[in-house]
Order: structure tokens, then C-alpha cells, then sequence
């Protein structure tokens, strides 16, 4: 399903408070999460250090920690606290109950 120019991902409650889910959005794979708060974020689904999944990291209100190394990273900004390369972080919103990706 696409809005414009953002896709629709998953229902809201597809993603559990807390945790991450990896989709495929133009071609490229995107993890998004919904923090504790009910903030959702989009940031690239692969590490740039060794191509860890992303969406599988421990998050907190502000990062995630990939599972392969422990490098962090900030879910609103993409930077690395760790030293890696950053992720490209994406737009996403709620709409109707969805989750929409892009759109910028």
C-alpha cells in the first residue's frame, strides 16, 4: 500500500512497544521501531560496520545497539556514538493506524 509518496509498512500494532521490524521500502530494507513512548522511528536495516540486522537490536528511548557488535546509534539522527558510519535514517508516520515510510 503506498499514501503518496510513503508506503505502508505494517498495522501499528504489528510492531510490539519496544522493538524493531525490518521491511523493504524502494528497494532499500528499512527498520522500524516503536519506542516504549509510541515514537516510531526509520533508520537503514543493516549495519554499516559488518551488515547486522538492525531491527534485531536492543533499543532504548533514543538508540539502538546492533546485535552483532554493540555499536550504537541514534534512532532520530542515525549518528554512530561507536565510531561506524551512520545510518540513513528515513521519515515515518502514522496514519489511519499504519505505519508509512518515506515520503520526506
Amino acid at each position: 500500500m503506498v499514501a503518496g509518496s510513503a508506503t505502508a509498512v505494517c498495522r501499528v500494532e504489528e510492531i510490539p512497544p519496544g522493538e524493531g521490524r525490518a521491511f523493504a521500502v524502494a528497494g532499500e530494507q528499512v527498520a522500524v521501531f516503536r519506542l516504549r513512548t509510541g515514537v516510531l522511528r526509520a533508520v537503514s536495516a543493516v549495519c554499516p560496520h559488518r551488515g547486522g540486522p538492525i531491527a534485531d537490536g536492543q533499543t532504548d528511548a533514543q538508540v539502538v545497539v546492533c546485535p552483532l557488535h554493540a555499536h550504537v546509534f541514534d534512532l532520530a539522527t542515525g549518528a554512530c556514538r561507536t565510531g561506524q558510519p551512520p545510518l540513513r535514517t528515513f521519515p515515518v508516520a502514522e496514519a489511519d493506524g499504519w505505519v508509512l515510510v518515506g515520503g520526506g
